[in-house]
Formats: C-alpha cells, structure tokens, sequence
C-alpha cells in the first residue's frame, strides 16, 4: 500500500460522508462495494445516543442550586444583579418549562439557532468530572470537538476503550501546566502517530468562553505507510470515549474555601461536544442499519453494517458460512478480500476454516468441509473413504465415485483394503490389491513360487525351509506339498543344511562342501568342524589345517638331530680348531667350529634322544684340507648290548659302512640307513684310516664339522598309502626339498618344502617342539616356528642361544662380551669362556693382555715410574704420576700445587710452602692461588685473584668493594651494569659498592637507567639523547638545553595536538606546530570543503567549487557575500582599486590612494579631478583634516567624561590615576625607610666600580674574541641573510603604511565620512604589516632572536675560556719559571749521564750526547747503540714485554688444546648420562610390562570366577573350556623360566642387582616412586649437561686452563676415591649376588669388567689431566718469571727514572709516558689473570656439586635396582601361583 497523509485521509473520509450521504437516498448505492472497499457515511456520533451520554456530575439534579460568573465573563449588556443564577436539571431542558435545565444531554449538537442558550454545566467547586458515552457497537472514531462555556480545565484526560469498557487507554493528556498535572507523561512534541503525550495549548485560561478543545485520532503531520495495520486500526476503533476534567482553573481562589460565594463561581459548563466518526464496517459495508431497537433518528450514525463480500456480523467481523475457503480480511482500497466459498464436490453442506490448513497451502485454501457423504472424506471430500476406491471413469461431483474393494481378506493385507485412486507417482492404481508378502495374484488369492500353505498367516503362505546354499538352483527348491529340498552333491539334511562327513563350508559351490584337508601330521584325523573348517590338532598346532604353531613352539628341519664333532671323543692328536663367525656372511660350519682329524684318528659320537623308531641316513659335515678324495672313511654304529628292545630294528646289516670324502663337497650321506629305536643311546664311531693310496702326503688331515642324522621320510604317512601320498613324494622329490637341508647355507626353502618338512616333523614328534631358548642368551622366549633357532643377545650362538660364540666370554644376561685380546700382548683373540683371560705372550699383563704391571708405565715396553719422591703410581700409558704427595703436582710431581711455592724435584731442601696471602690455602681469608719469592729482597709476592690487590691481596682492587680486613670478607665486583671506568677507585664506593661515576649518559646507584634527556637500555650501554623537536616538545620537559624523554621509548612530551616520538608533527587535521602552543584544529567546513585536513604550514582547507577562505566558510577569491545562501562578484573598478578581492562580507572595494566610493571609481576625500584622473588637495586641507579630526576626537572624549560623570560622579575618571599615585607614594615610603636599599646602593657602587677595573681586561679579552666571533658570524650569514630580507620587506611595508596614512589624511581633509571604510581597510592592512614585522624580529624562533641567542651564547662562551685559559696559563708559566729556575740551580751532568750516556762538557758533547746537546740538523741527541742508559734499559724493557706477549699467544693455543681435552671429557659425560637413562627407561619398561601382565591376569581370573558362579548352561561351558584350551600360556616349568629369564634380562645391567631379593616394598608404591625419581634424574641429568655447556664457554683463557688443570687434578684425586669406594662397595654386592642368584662367576666378572673399564677411563682422564695441569706449570712458571724480571729490571730504574722525568720537565716528558703505559698494561694483564684465576675457582666449585650430583645419582639408581630386584621377586612368586592354577 503507498502512504497516505492524515491530512488526505480526512479529505477522503470527507468526501466519503458527503459521497454516502447521497448514495444512501440512491438504491443501487451498494453497487461501489463490488469495486472494491466500501465505506458508510461519516457523521456526530453523539446524535440520537444522547440517551448513551452520561456525566459524574450536574448541577441542579437533586433541587435548584446558585451558580455566578466571574466578571470577566460578563459581557457588556449584563447587569450586576444579573452575575448570579438558579440551575435546575430536574427535567430536560425546554425554552418555556425548563429553561435552566443544564444536563449532559445539552451538548449533543442540534442546529438550532440558540445553540448558546443551552450547556451541561457540572456541580459548584467539584473538579474530577467525568463524561462517558457508550456506544452500541464499534465505531470508527476520527476526533472530537467540545466547546466551553466557562474556561477550559486545567487539567483533561481523553481516552478510550475498544471492549465495551472493560480496559481503557489514553488518548491525550492536556494540562496548563504538564509538568505540575501529569509529571511522568511526556509533553511533546509527538514523535509517533499513537504517541501520547501532554498538550498544553487547549488549557489556558483564554479564552474564558467558548474555548474549543479539538483532538484528532490520526495527526494530519504523519504519514501512514498502511492505515489498516492493526495498530492504526487499534487507535480508530472504539466502543467507549470518557472525557476526564481533573482540575479547574480558580483564578487564585481557593476551593477549600467553604463559603458559598467563592464556590459558586467555579465549575465545568461545555455548550456541545462532537464526536466524529462512521459506522466500523472494515470496508464491506456501505450503510449500516439501528442495532436492536435503537430508534433511527434524522442524522444519526447507526452501528449495523449491511455487509457485503459474503461477510457477516454486527461489523462484518467475519465471513458467512459455506465462504470459509480464505481467511477474513477487511477490504482495502480496490480490493474487496471478498470471503470464498467452500470447494465441496456436492458432497457436503457445510465447511469451517481451519488456518493450519491454509498455511500448509501455501495460503491458498483453508476451507474444511464437514460431514462429507457418499463415502468420500478429505478436505475437500476429493477421496474415498478405507476400503473404497474412486471409480476412474466418473466425475468427482458423482454421488457413486467411490466403490468397494474386492480382494481375498487372507492373502491381502489390511483385512482387503486397496488402493483408493490412481496415482502414478506413489505407483497406486485405483481398485487394485496389496498382497501379503508370500501371495501374489489380482485377487491375492494364491501364494508365490517357493512358498506354500494359503492361510491367515501374517506373510499368507509358508516358506520353504531350505538352506540355499545347499539346495539346487534349477526348478523348485523344494517339494510344493510336503517341503522338502533338492541337494547338492555333497550336502545332506531334510534341509540340504549339512555337509557330509570330512567336509565343510556350506557355500554357492556346484558341489556345496569343501574337504576337510587336515595336515597329516598336524591334526589328529581328517574331520573338522562344519562350520569353520577347523580341524582337531595336536598340541601346540593351530590353524584350520593345524598347519601352523603356537608362539613358543617350532617344526623341526629334516637335520634337526645334529651333533657336533667338537662335543665327540677323540685321542689328543685331534685338535678343536675354533672359528670366530665371519662379519659378511653366514658361516659354513655349524658349533664352535671344527676338529682337525689327522690321518688313522677315530671320532666318537654319542647319539640318542630320538623321537621315533624308525630308519635315518647317516650324514658327516666336513671341510676339506688337501686336494684329492679321502679315500677311506670307516662309520660303525655301536648298539647296546642290555636290554636292547627289537620291536622295530630286527636287522643290523647297515651297521659296518664305508664311504670317501669328496674335495669338492662339504657333506657325505652313508649309503644305507641305519635303524634306530626310541629311548636308546647309540655310539657312532668314524674312523679315518687311509687319506688316499695314490698320492703322498706327510701329516694328512680334515676338518670334520658335524654328523646328521636325517630321517627317512618315505616311510611316513606323509609319502606313504594312497595315490595322493604317491603324488606328494613326487613333488618332494622334484623340489629337492631333502637336497635343500643337507648343507649348512641353506637356500631359501619354497613353501611346498615347508609344508611337506612341516608335516613330516609333526608326525615325528606328535606335535610341536617347544622352543627352549635361554633366557640370559635370547632375546625373547619365541624362536623361529621354522628349525626352532631363537633370537640370540650380541655374541650369544647355538640354536638355543645357550652358549658364547668364539672370542666371547662371559655368558650371561647382556650376551656374551667380546674377548677385546691385544693383538700386540696375546697369542690369539680367544679367551677363557668365563674369566675372558686371553693368552698373554711374556711381559703382558692383564686380562686382556694390554697392560703393564702395577708401577710400571710404557706398554709394550714398560719401564717403572718416576716421581721424584713424592708418589710410587703412575699412568700405565703416558708415566703421568698419580697422587702426588706435599703439595706436589705435574707430569713428575716436579712443580708444587696451587696455592703453594717452593721447589718439589727429588733432591731438593725446599718443600713446597703455603702461600699466605694473606691467611693460606684453605683459610676463607685466601684472595691468591699462586705466590713467589723475590729473589731481590727474600719477599713473598702473591699474585692476587680478580677485585683484590696490596702485598698480601688483603685490600679491594679499582672497581670492587668490600672488608676482606674481617673474617668471610670478600671483595665483589660493584654492579654497574659496565657502565663505570673499574680502573677508576673512585668509580664506586669501596664499602657499599654503590656507583658514583656513571659513564654513557647513565645515572643510578647501579647506573641502571639512562640519565635525564636520554633514554634507550642503559644495561647494554646504548643510551640515546632525546631529540626531541623545539616547538612541538612541552616547555615544561626542557631546560639546560636538554628536554625529558620516556626513558625506554624516547617518546617526548608533545603539546596538544602533536604527535611523533620526536614531537615533530601534527596529528590528522591540525596544522600550525609552529605556533609554540601545539597544533590547531584546521576547522574546516564539514560541506563546504574536500575533506578534514589542511596544509600544515598556512591551514588552508581544501574547498569545493565555489568556496573560499581558510575554512572554506567564506565565498570564493573575487567573490563575497554570504556562502550558504548566494555570493556575488567583487564589481571594482579596475582603475580605481589596489586588489581585485573585495571585502568578503559588504562587497566593498579596496581603493588606492585618491579613489572612493563603493566600487572605487570616484576620486576620494582630499582630492579633486575627474575619475581615474584625481589629484590631491592643496597641503593645507591636510593640515585642516588633522585639526579637525583631533578636535573631534578631542570633543568626543569630552562628552564621554561627562556622561560617565553623570553616572559616577566627577572623580570617577581620576580615580584609577589617584588610586596609582597613592600606591608609588607608599612604595617611595617604604623604600626611603628601608636601610637593605643604602646598603644595596652601596654594594652597587663598589660593584660598579669594581667593573670600571675589569673594563680593561675584558675589551682585551673580547679583541682576542673577535676572531671566533668572525666566524660564529659567518656560520651564522645565512640567519643575517634573511634578517636582511625580512628588513627590507619591513621597510616596504612601513613605506606602504606612510602612504596609506598620507591617503588617510588626505581623505580625511576632502570627505570625513565617506572614506572612513577605506580607512579601516588601509588600518587593517598596516596592522598585518606590522604584525608580520614584529613576527620576523620578535618571535622567540625569528632570525633576529636565533641570531641574538648564537651571538650571546658565543660571548658567554668566550668570556668563561677566557678566565679558564688565563688561568691555566697564569699557573703553567709559574710552573715553568719554578722548573727553569730549579734546572739553573742544578748540576745536570750527571742526571745526563744516566739518561743518555754522556754530557755535555768544555770539549762539546760525546758520542752518546746528553742534556742540551743536538747533531747537525737540530735534532736532541740523547744516548744511542753503545750507551748503557736508563732510556736503553726501558726500551729494552719495553721489547721483553713485548716478546711476553707472544709467549702468553703461544700459551693461550696451548690452553685451546687443554679445551679440546676438557670438552672431551664431557662428551664421555654426556655419554654415561645416557646410559643411565636408557637403564631408567628399560626399567621404567618393565616395570610397565609386569603391572600390564599383573592386569591382564587379575581380569581373568576375575571373569572366570564370574563366568563360574553364574548359572550357565553345560555347553557354554565346554565352548569356554576350548577357548580357555586353547590359549598359550605359559604353564609349563620351562615357559614360566623363560618368562621369568626375560624379565631378569633387562633388569640384570643395573649394578646391584644383589640387594633386590633380600628387601620388600608395596609394588604400586614402588612404581610411582620410580617415575618420580627417574622425572628427577632426567631433569637434574639436564642441569648437569647445562653446566657443562657453560665450562666449555669458559675455560678459553690462559689461567683459567691453569687453575682448571689443578682443580681438575684434584678432582681426578677424589674420583679415584670414589672409584676405590665403588670398587669395594661391587664386590660386596657381587658377593651377594653370588648367594642369591647361584651366577656368582658371571655377574661378578660383568661387574669387574665394568669397574676395569672405568678404571681405565679415570686413568685416562688422569693422564690428560696431568697434561694439561703440567702444560700450565709451564706456562705459569713463564709468567712468575716475566714477572721477577719485571720486577727486577725494571722496578728499580723506574723509580729513578720517574724522579729524573719529574726533574727534568718536558724533555722527557715523552719516555715518563712511555713507561706509565708499560706500568699499565703490565697492571692489566695482572688484573686480567687475576680475573681469570678467580673465575677458575668458581668453575672447580661448580665441577666438585656436579661430581657430587653423580655420585648421589648412583645411590639413587642403585636403589632403582633393589626396587627393580623387587618387584621381579613378586613377579616370579605370582608366576609360580598362577603356573599352579592349571
């Protein structure tokens, strides 16, 4: 709908009460209703109701009461006696009866002419009046109209209500005074069309009669998107309209008052009241009828609508019946939302809306017929009701569409039910029915193929019960009658549901069963299950086949039985030849190796364990030795002889053979089996007598690996029988499988050959084999299910893993430990099989045959040890001397320890001694590690450690701070962050270490932050000055030149509105930094200009077309006027005006000089002429002009004082000057009668004075200056430049303003008052002159000031060097005329003869020269090649630092080796770290295995007990009793050992393995304390590698190596203790791992190998110790003696020097500083080692925690073993209870 205005709604609604007016006389006037909506006539609803009408209050109802009218209410023909009158309301108002009658009834509009004659008039005094009108039905209210005939309330209240009066709602508030009457509702203005609000303008006291109060429903000033919106609708439509008048307007009186008089004159009178509005039709109605009874007055506005649109009710509120299809709508515009009738087919009379249904129509249809006949049903009746159908040939609206269904009620569903109608779509077809599922048939009257048995059964037939697997496809899977099934060839069963016997897998198969095909050898027999095939195996077989083992269990190969020729019997010529296995490849031999069998030599073989009676061929495993056949080989099979059974083995003509050893074959088969029987032992015997009868040979021999008995499988079930047994040996034959096992390499085995030797090994042994594999040599309980050969441990052999493989001992749980012989000491790399001794050629010794005897060094040729005296043990390698005694250190003990001095070589009378310095090694006042004796003077000299100095390092060094004077005193660095000078002493203060010469622009007492007007890191001495720009900054955060920053960012302090770090802009939108007070808003005109920004230099905005000014708030250039309403062009004439832009604002012209009027084109005041040509007055018009305008001016502030003078009176102009005469009087008072101001004259006259002195010696002073400032001024011509220029233009601008004000004068003198805007103009200009003037030399950043500011700043300068220069150089020449006099005074020759070698003397000067003497060209000549002077002695001096230097380069390589050293042994750290936590995470392993296995079994053996005690069927329990049966687990006593050994394995590295069987602990407890200890060890084992880190970082200079070379050295002391300690701690623990575990020899071996081998890293690690700690003895020895000759040499002769270079002055001046920089830089390099030895000691403390760390570490992972030991000694004894249960 388009928005429609109140204001032509009520056009509208008017031109519809007249249109309705008329058609209502017009008979075919409900014709507009068919065009859309339709309205009845608009009229007073008040008249014919005022029955309806009804007041709270009237006056005169209960007898005749007084009432007055107030005299304003008078009119001019009333009377006095007349103010009062009678009210009688007894009887309706008539004009002869009644006349004073005033009831409500009154106000209904009537027409008459007397219309004023007649009002309802309430009850005197009687303020809460309320009229009420109730209408009959709803009405469509549009406003209301009342009229007064007193004054209006002052307080009113319109409402209304839409239900008959049961709730109401306001209309309108009106009220004098809102805020007073009604505090809480709003007084406007209205906001909303259905806002209510307060109005103030119908309640004033005017008019006093005939006041209307006039109140529209829909205010004209809104416009309504859709007036039928059921909120506009809610404030049109009413049934009640209540008036409320709450308050009288009393003129001042009081209506408390009782008296009658003033009550009387007070009350509500309203001559009538309109209330407009139509009859509420909603648009389907044109006229509207009386409701009931209503009478039909002439004008009256009924309250019937005569409907229209099918629509009904007293408002037509709602549609007809049988038009329920749509839902009820009111008519709008053209369109008529007619109601729609119901779509029914004939076959039913009525219908209701249902609006579900008509949103599910997508608002289409909502009609619901009801009560649908002939057997339809559905909204519409459009269907047919169950079992029906819609005849397909006939129309909807026939009353015999729907028919009966006709099918067979026991083969249909739903009792017979059908389709009801065709539908493609849901595939149903009128009529048609649905069968049962087993039925078919149009009727469902016969059953399906394979079902039968029509009956009332759910499905309606039965099926045939025949296994589909079984049956055969072709025809009927079974009989129609009786049910019976057609089967396949090998099922059997009513069903065809059952293989035949030895068959399985009921499947789609043309034969529908499979055979059983259970191994032969594997499975009991050939029947299996019908199900899954499974067929019944031996132990420990599994598989459908029972072709496969169990975990644990293996098959044995066809040379399965092998016995080795090294475990025979043979005579002593026969050796065991052993062989290590090769690296590259497989070996060839099986065992330890071979046996050298010599020619004529017999081999015994004791054979038995067989595991069937039965023939086997006899095979011998050789390697041969020589090139031709051996000839003869004898084989003798020895049979008991007592009780030998003869059930199998009747024959013994195989016993006696004979056969030849081929050179090109490694393996030889008897030709005649030999027959064995189960249980017995046998004896081969192998005789070798004749190598060969050809050729000669003098020692002939073989090498004999292995006999193998091989069984003969053609005699087996396997091969043996039936047809299929004869094919199968034909494919054993054809792939060699027998070939394939005789050698030792065995090629890879096809799966044909695995069956057939699988089968064949389980018939041999019933079954599998169990794997024994060796718990301490095996990896695992498991072997290889093919031969059985387990997964041995490093250097573990035999199938078993049993035994140690050659050139290994130690069998045990970690393998077997590879022999490691000298190859230098031993005879050959085997060694004993449990001790590991290898065979030691003379003068070896040791294990492995590696080392020298105790106290002997040198391997292999050892020579004893050397230790001067003071040690008897040396390093068996390099001879280093262990343990050196008195305090003796070094390769040979030949140097004495740190912190001790003396002379430690054999033969020596002194010992090594403490060094006290000052209290002695071990003493906690100890500041020095090294010390020496000066030969000179016998003194000890100590060499002081960093931060202390004096003779006995008992004093704190530049740049430290303490009290060592005390006991626990020490010297510390003073923290300052590096930002003091150390060598300073006063950098910080010597006691409390506060920093007091903070250097890099620092301050704090630990010069912790950067000093004020820089900022930066103060820490990394990076402080940065605040640039921070002049006039941006705060004047507040400046001063000395320097301006405060943000210490860390160096953000200045900006002013409003700049920004930068460097406050050095403006922020968006401001412009003008330079103003001094920060950036001004640019202003710009938010629609006038581009944007919010300006330039930043004159502010200018960006404006749009058309605009000008600054802020783009004025009109364009050459434009004025008022921007927002229109701008006009500058009309000037050219000829007459100084610029082409007017004034911006009137529009006038500039004129030049001698040219008026508005647009300059007139001559101007004080010239004549005709324009353009105007020349000036005569002079004296100028001069009468002046007069005249001083006169005035004169007059006029004349009549100001007189004026003024009249207001105030006459000393009011001179009360300002009096009142400041007074002031400086008392002033002069007070300073005449203060004696501070004698003596302040008096103090300035002797100052003054004083200054007339000085006069002079400044203009001196500032005649020296003026050079400088020449050049100050030329630094600074480019300032005066501009000066200048701003000068000049100052001049041209004073030039203009004289001009200007000579024009001024002139116009003055021609016309006063008309050329006084030129004036103001010329005066404005002159003021931006000046201003600019001022600007240029005035301004605090103008040239002239900088310049004046440089020119000050320079003088000041100057003036302050000036005094410091005179003074300097006053002192210097008194210092030189004192020196020169003292020289004159003074005998020289002999100082000479010191320094130079010479004097000067009668006869000239000598070769070596002296004091005064030159050469030819001029040049001092002072000693020379030849001349012993001190000058020689120095330089000489000065050279062996030198070469000190490189000597201490060439020590600092040394030491960089000693680091290499130093960060190897802590990669061998980091090593041993390692494998402490790879022994925590396989203990943290099975730990974890042994708690999941201790679960496993705990759920078992609680669902069995479960399975158990719940009532359960027999054959449940035998289906369990199988599973449980079938499961492998370890119940045997052999399983349960390998279970245990391979628990014990990767618990047996852990040291301690002894104390684990003799404690107890709580196993969850102990799990949880081995986590927590092993997180620990982990995160301590990384602080030590941390620490280790920062000890390579640091050992880098040279005393740092040395320190760390003894500290080490003692460390290697304390280790070797520990180690001792550890020594003695194993064995005991080896003792008693002896007892306990019975494996006393291997453990304890393993053990003492570890401890060997640690030994010999300690000795190592020694040694390279002792390297190092001996490298830093010499370098420390060069060092002591660089030193002593220091001291020597030079000490002495540099005093003398000093004292000479102090006499002598500036001649030697040059060799003083000389020395003072040798003096130094020797002082630096002591500091610096002293340093660097402090720094050694911290390093030597950090090492001995990280020793202690690790040995507390190895009491903690000794307790893990005895915690581990534990836990396997619960494991074994729940092992062994769980091993019971079966």
């Amino acid at each position: 709908m388009g928005k429609i205005k109140i204001s032509d709604q009520y056009f509208i609604l008017s031109l519809v009460v007249i249109g309705l007016h008329a058609l209502a006389q017009d008979p075919d006037h409900n014709d507009m209703c068919t065009e859309g909506s339709c309205y009845p006539a608009t009229g007073d609803l008040l008249i014919g109701r005022a029955h309806r009408l009804k007041a709270s209050s009237t006056c005169g109802l209960n007898g005749e009461e007084s009432f007055c009218v107030v005299g304003q209410l008078k009119t001019h023909d009333e009377k006095k006696e007349d103010e009062c009158f009678k009210c009688d309301s007894r009887r309706i108002y008539n004009e002869f009866t009644s006349p004073n009658s005033h009831t409500i009834e009154n106000v209904v509009t009537g027409f008459t002419p007397n219309r004023l004659k007649t009002w309802w008039q309430s009850e005197n005094g009687l303020e809460n009046v309320t009229i009420q009108v109730d209408f009959e039905a709803e009405f469509h209210f549009t406003h209301l109209i009342m009229t007064f005939k007193t004054f209006r309330p002052a307080a009113m209240v319109i409402e209304r209500s839409a239900d008959f009066g049961q709730t109401w709602q306001v209309y309108r508030y009106y009220a004098y005074i809102c805020e007073d009457s009604f505090p809480h509702v709003p007084k406007g203005p209205i906001r909303k069309v259905d806002d209510v609000i307060c109005d103030s303008r119908y309640s004033d006291i005017e008019p006093s009669s005939e006041g209307e109060v006039i109140f529209r429903a829909l205010d004209p000033a809104f416009e309504i998107p859709d007036p039928y919106s059921p909120r506009i609708q809610s404030l049109l439509k009413i049934t009640n309209l209540r008036v409320r008048m709450l308050k009288l307007h009393t003129l001042g009186d009081n209506l408390f008052d009782d008296r009658e008089e003033v009550r009387q004159k007070y009350y509500y009178a309203l001559y009538d009241m309109v209330v407009r509005g139509n009859c509420f039709c909603y648009g389907h109605a044109s006229e509207c009828a009386p409701v009931g009874n209503e009478p039909r007055d002439e004008g009256m506005v009924h309250g019937h609508c005569m409907c229209n649109h099918h629509t009904t009710g007293l408002n037509c509120e709602e549609c007809e019946d049988f038009y329920q299809d749509l839902p009820w709508k009111p008519a709008e515009g053209r369109n008529t939302n007619a109601c729609k009738k119901c779509e029914c087919n004939r076959h039913a009379d009525s219908c209701h809306f249902d609006i579900a249904v008509y949103h599910s129509s997508g608002n289409v249809s909502g009609g619901v017929c009801d009560d649908c006949q002939h057997n339809t049903q559905g909204q519409w009746c459009e269907s047919c009701k169950p079992f029906y159908y819609k005849h397909p040939k006939r129309d909807i609206r026939d009353p015999n569409i729907c028919q009966p269904c006709d099918c067979d009620p026991l083969g249909s569903l739903n009792g017979g039910l059908c389709d009801s109608a065709t539908d493609a779509l849901r595939d149903t077809i009128a009529g048609q029915c649905r069968c049962k599922p087993n039925v078919k048939g149009q009727r469902c009257d016969h059953c399906k193929n394979g079902y039968y048995g029509l009956s009332d059964d759910p499905l309606g037939c039965l099926p045939c019960s025949c296994n589909p697997l079984g049956t055969l496809s072709a025809g009927s899977p079974c009989d129609i009658q009786t049910g019976n099934c057609y089967c396949k060839r090998l099922v059997t069963g009513q069903n065809c549901n059952r293989c035949l016997p030895e068959h399985w897998g009921l499947n789609h198969d043309m034969d529908g069963c499979r055979p059983c095909d259970c191994d032969i050898g594997g499975a009991l027999n050939n029947n299996c299950s019908q199900e899954t095939g499974q067929c019944v195996c031996k132990e420990h077989m599994f598989g459908r086949r029972c072709d496969q083992v169990q975990s644990g269990y293996y098959f044995a190969g066809i040379d399965f039985y092998t016995f080795e020729a090294e475990d025979a019997s043979f005579g002593p010529a026969v050796k065991i030849i052993e062989r290590q296995f090769p690296l590259d490849r497989k070996p060839t031999w099986t065992g330890r190796g071979f046996v050298n069998v010599p020619e004529r030599e017999t081999l015994r073989f004791y054979i038995y364990n067989f595991p069937r009676s039965m023939e086997y061929n006899l095979m011998i495993r050789y390697e041969p030795q020589l090139p031709d056949e051996w000839e003869q080989v004898d084989v003798f099979l020895e049979r008991p002889t007592a009780g030998y059974p003869s059930g199998h083995c009747t024959s013994t003509d195989n016993d006696e053979q004979s056969v030849s050893l081929h050179p090109g074959s490694r393996y030889v088969v008897v030709p005649d089996p030999l027959c064995l029987e189960k249980g017995q032992n046998y004896t081969v015997k192998i005789d070798f007598p004749l190598y060969s009868s050809y050729s000669y040979h003098s020692a002939p021999h073989t090498l004999v690996d292995s006999i193998v008995l091989l069984p003969a499988v053609r005699d087996l079930e396997v091969f043996s029988g039936e047809l299929k047994q004869q094919e199968d040996w034909d494919m054993f034959q054809k792939y060699r499988c027998m070939e394939r096992s005789m050698s030792v390499i065995k090629t890879p085995m096809t799966d044909i050959c695995r069956d057939y030797i699988f089968s064949i090994s389980a018939l041999m042994h019933n079954g599998a084999l169990e794997c024994k594999c060796d718990p301490r040599g095996s990896l695992s309980s498991v072997c290889d299910s093919n031969g059985g050969q387990c997964e041995c441990r490093p250097n573990v052999s035999g199938r078993n893993c049993d035994t140690c493989a050659p050139a290994t001992y130690l069998f045990g749980p970690s393998g077997c430990r590879s022999c490691d012989c000298d190859p230098v000491g031993s005879q050959n790399p085997f060694c004993h099989a449990t001790t590991g001794q290898c065979m030691c050629v003379p003068g070896a010794y040791g294990r492995q045959c590696a080392n020298c005897k105790p106290n002997h060094w040198g391997f292999p040729q050892c020579k004893p040890c050397f230790c001067n005296g003071h040690s008897e043990h040396c390093h068996p390698r390099t001879g280093v001397c262990l343990d050196c005694r008195g305090y003796t250190t070094g390769h040979q003990c030949e140097s004495c320890a740190s912190g001790y001095h003396g002379n430690a070589l054999l033969g020596s009378s002194e010992p090594c001694r403490p060094c006290m310095c000052p209290d002695g090694p071990g003493s906690s006042r100890q500041f020095a590690d090294s010390c020496y004796q000066n030969p000179n003077s016998d003194h000890l000299v100590c060499v002081c450690n960093s931060g202390y100095k004096g003779s006995r390092c008992d004093e704190c060094a530049s740049g430290y701070h303490g009290n060592p004077q005390v006991p626990g005193g020490r010297c510390s660095p003073c923290q300052c962050n590096r930002n003091i000078n150390t060598q300073d002493p006063n950098s910080c203060d010597a006691r409390t270490g506060v920093c007091l010469k903070c250097l890099f622009h620092t301050d704090g007492d630990a010069c912790q932050y950067c000093s004020r007007g820089y900022y930066g890191d103060a820490l990394t001495q990076n402080c940065i000055k605040c640039m921070c720009h002049p006039v941006g900054t705060s004047r507040h955060s400046c001063a000395d030149g320097l301006c405060d920053c943000n210490r860390a960012s160096g953000q200045c302090h900006c002013l409003p509105g700049v920004e930068g770090r460097q406050c050095d802009r403006c922020v968006p939108n401001t412009w003008n930094i330079n103003s001094g007070n920060g950036c001004q808003p640019c202003n710009c005109h938010p629609e006038h200009s581009y944007g919010s920004s300006c330039d930043l230099l004159s502010g200018q905005c960006a404006c749009k077309a058309g605009f000008g000014g600054r802020t783009c708030n004025e009109c364009r250039d050459l434009f004025w006027g008022d921007p927002e309403v229109k701008c006009y062009a500058c009309d000037c004439d050219p000829r007459g005006t100084a610029t082409q832009q007017c004034n911006k604002v009137s529009g006038e012209c500039v004129c030049m000089e001698g040219k008026a009027g508005r647009r300059c084109d007139s001559c101007g005041r004080g010239y004549v002429g005709t324009f353009p040509k105007c020349e000036p007055c005569h002079g004296c018009f100028r001069d009468w002009d002046r007069n005249v305008g001083e006169l005035a001016n004169q007059t006029q502030r004349l009549l100001d004082t007189v004026e003024e003078m009249k207001d105030t009176g006459a000393a009011s102009p001179y009360r300002d000057t009096i009142t400041s005469l007074d002031d400086g009087v008392k002033q002069l008072r007070e300073i005449l009668d203060d004696d501070k101001i004698h003596q302040t004259l008096k103090h300035t006259q002797n100052l003054r004075q004083q200054a007339n002195e000085t006069m002079p010696l400044l203009q001196r002073s500032v005649k020296r200056s003026e050079s400088d400032l020449k050049k100050i001024s030329a630094d600074h011509q480019k300032a005066l430049n501009n000066l200048n220029s701003l000068t000049e233009e100052a001049q041209n601008v004073q030039e203009i303003a004289e001009e200007k004000q000579l024009q001024v004068l002139n116009i003055k003198h021609s016309d006063p008052e008309g050329a006084m805007d030129s004036i103001l103009e010329y005066y404005r200009k002159s003021s931006e002159a000046n201003d600019q003037a001022k600007q240029a030399t005035t301004d605090p950043e103008s040239p002239v000031k900088t310049s004046a500011q440089l020119r000050g700043a320079a003088k000041a300068k100057l003036d302050a060097t000036e005094k410091e220069f005179l003074l300097n150089h006053q002192l210097h020449v008194q210092r030189l005329e004192k020196m020169t006099s003292e020289l004159d005074s003074k005998d020289l020759s002999e100082l000479s003869q010191q320094v130079c070698g010479g004097a000067q003397g009668p006869d000239g000067c000598s070769a070596c020269g002296g004091l005064g003497c030159v050469n030819e060209d001029g040049v001092s000549l002072c000693g020379g090649e030849g001349c012993e002077t001190l000058v020689t002695q120095s330089i000489d001096a000065l050279n062996r630092a030198k070469n000190t230097d490189q000597e201490i380069l060439h020590t600092l390589r040394e030491v960089d080796k000693l680091n290499k050293m130093v960060a190897d042994a802590r990669d061998r750290a980091d090593e041993a770290k390692l494998s402490a936590q790879d022994v925590i995470l396989r203990a943290n392993q099975s730990k974890a295995r042994v708690e999941q296995t201790n679960d496993e079994l705990r759920d078992l053996i609680q669902q069995i007990r479960d399975f158990l005690t719940n009532e359960t069927d027999s054959k449940r329990i035998e289906e369990v009793a199988d599973e449980v049966l079938k499961l492998s687990l370890p119940v045997s006593s052999g399983a349960l050992r390998n279970l245990t050994t391979e628990i014990r394995h990767h618990v047996a590295r852990l040291t301690g393995v002894d104390d684990i069987l003799t404690e107890t602990a709580e196993q969850a407890r102990t799990a949880e304390n081995l986590l927590k200890q092993a997180q620990a060890a982990s995160v301590k084992a990384t602080a030590l590698k941390l620490n280790a880190d920062e000890i390579k970082k640091t050992l880098e200079d040279t005393e740092r190596a040395q320190t760390a070379a003894n500290e080490t050295l003692k460390e290697v002391e304390d280790d070797m203790n520990v180690t001792r300690q550890k020594i003695y701690d194993v064995q005991s623990i080896t003792e008693a791992t002896e007892f306990n575990l019975s494996t006393s020899t291997q453990t304890f071996l393993d053990l003492e190998r570890e401890v060997n081998e640690l030994h010999q890293k300690t000795l190592e690690m020694s040694n390279s110790v002792e390297d190092v700690h001996k490298q830093s003895e010499y370098v420390k020895e060069d060092v002591d003696n660089t030193e002593r000759e220091f001291e020597s040499l030079v000490q002495g002769n540099y005093a003398r020097v000093s004292l000479l270079i102090d006499q002598n002055g500036a001649s030697v001046l040059h060799a003083r500083q000389k020395a003072e920089e040798l003096r130094q830089e020797a002082k630096d390099l002591l500091i610096d080692a002293t340093k660097k030895l402090q720094r050694l000691r911290e390093l030597e403390r950090s090492f001995e925690e990280n020793q202690h760390t690790l040995v507390v570490k190895a009491g903690e992972l000794d307790g893990l073993e005895i915690e581990a030991k534990e836990l396997l000694k619960d494991l074994s004894q729940k092992t062994a209870l769980y091993s019971n249960c079966a």
